[in-house]
């Protein structure tokens, strides 16, 4: 979980993040969420790094990516910039390193 960026549409966070891959995972998602300071946080949308990105990148990537919906009923608008990149192994698993950068 990132910090929260209060009070702008165009959040900037450069926060850096590894997360090691079973072998046989599918997808990995980010959340991006509007923290409510008196209730429950909102979900805004989701970005889901699949392994056929991550295979069409060997080098990695970095660029805006749309987000998703996660509740059907909901319209998403946005996107968020990240950079990804597979840094090797740590036994029969791959580390993968995600820096979200900021969001519009």
């Amino acid at each position: 979980r990132t910090a929260t960026v209060w009070k702008t549409l165009s959040p900037f966070w450069g926060e850096e993040y590894e997360v090691q891959l079973q072998p046989n995972f599918h997808s990995v998602s980010i959340y991006v969420m509007d923290e409510d300071a008196l209730s429950r946080d909102d979900v805004i949308g989701k970005v889901c790094i699949t392994r056929d990105m991550l295979a069409e990148h060997p080098k990695g990537y970095s660029g805006w990516v749309s987000l998703s919906e996660v509740d059907p009923d909901e319209e998403v608008q946005g996107e968020i910039h990240l950079r990804v990149e597979v840094q090797g192994k740590q036994g029969d698993r791959r580390l993968l390193c995600c820096t979200v950068l900021e969001a519009r």
